[in-house]
């Protein structure tokens, strides 16, 4: 296992796979990189992959402090540190996209390119999820809570076909503190004042029927980043990454190349 460590001292765990240049990856609330296995081969024709645990989850140190996913964004940069990776491209699902913002935001020279999946610039300004889907994470009936989540993160015909395991609905080790601090801080996130200073090139993507992250997010993000690029896949639901992902990773990679290419010179000529 391999570990950065943090200001802090805490100790983030990460995972680099493929070759060329980095692509980094986050998932989800109260999840670990395992988030990520079903697709970042897609992306290891053109991109390596690296992924981390964030503090709280995996192998990663889970101290019994508050988290935030400013501190989340920190810890990546001390990933990148440690790999001696000056800039990345960056691809933050759910969770991971209001930390993808974070870092995107406040280390501008960091980030190459940019890619927000099913996520939000939370507070005030950001549409939250109905009272019916909240009230349907917290049933104190053995195993209906898990069975809402996955229906919010899947099609009823996608869940027909794949009986699981499924790597998108929380890592099963984590202790209570972590998992507690996990949902304070994707609650108390608002970059909302902090997205017009995202330089990097950006999409946006989010499947047209989630309603675990409100799909009326993505346009609010969008028009709120210079420059942003909108992409909504019909049908999709929270976890379209996975499920759409003959959909979704080519958008992705065709994006990055293109973002990656440095403009061409403008040749003038004679007046």
């Amino acid at each position: 296992m391999t570990y950065a460590r943090t200001p802090d001292g805490t100790r983030i765990a990460y995972q680099l796979q493929g070759e060329g240049a980095p692509l980094v990856l986050l998932a989800g609330q109260a999840n670990n990189h395992h988030w990520w296995d079903a697709v970042r081969a897609d992306f290891h024709p053109a991109r390596s992959t690296l992924t981390l645990d964030y503090r709280g989850t995996g192998d990663s140190d889970k101290p019994e402090t508050p988290y935030s996913t400013e501190q989340f964004a920190e810890d990546v940069i001390a990933v990148l540190d440690e790999l001696g990776i000056e800039r990345a491209d960056v691809y933050g699902t759910s969770m991971g996209g209001r930390v993808a913002q974070q870092l995107a935001a406040r280390h501008q020279h960091r980030v190459g390119a940019l890619v927000l999946g099913c996520t939000s610039p939370g507070g005030p300004h950001s549409i939250e999820r109905s009272n019916d889907v909240g009230r349907s994470l917290v049933q104190s009936e053995p195993g209906a809570a898990r069975q809402a989540l996955l229906e919010l993160m899947y099609t009823p015909r996608w869940l027909a076909d794949h009986p699981g395991p499924y790597n998108v609905i929380g890592d099963p080790a984590m202790p209570a503190h972590s998992r507690h601090h996990h949902l304070v801080a994707s609650n108390r996130h608002n970059a909302w004042d902090l997205l017009p200073a995202i330089s990097a090139p950006t999409l946006v993507l989010h499947g047209t029927d989630d309603l675990l992250n409100p799909a009326a997010n993505a346009p609010l993000l969008a028009a709120r980043i210079p420059g942003a690029q909108l992409h909504l896949i019909p049908g999709a639901r929270h976890a379209y990454f996975e499920e759409f992902r003959t959909l979704a990773s080519p958008v992705v990679l065709d994006f990055l190349c293109r973002a990656s290419v440095p403009e061409r010179p403008v040749v003038r000529g004679p007046r």
